[in-house]
């Protein structure tokens, strides 16, 4: 995915009528499973400040397992 390829407008607002909002969303909004999801990544990574290409490890120490035996 390139960088670009989605715009977040922290500026916009627009106050409109339910079904304007709805044919909006309608047609502007990703259709497939993997536009929504690269749409999320693209949001995930203005909130969290971090680049697209090089995205943060997962810190694996905060997590742990163990078998539980029945």
């Amino acid at each position: 995915m390139e960088n670009g390829q989605f715009k977040l407008d922290r500026t916009a607002f627009h106050a409109g009528t339910h079904e304007e909002t709805e044919k909006y969303y309608a047609k502007n909004q990703p259709k497939t499973s993997a536009e929504r999801l690269m749409a999320a990544n693209y949001l995930n990574s203005v909130a969290f400040q971090f680049d697209l290409n090089n995205p943060p490890k997962m810190d694996r120490t905060v997590f742990s397992m163990r078998k539980h035996e029945l």
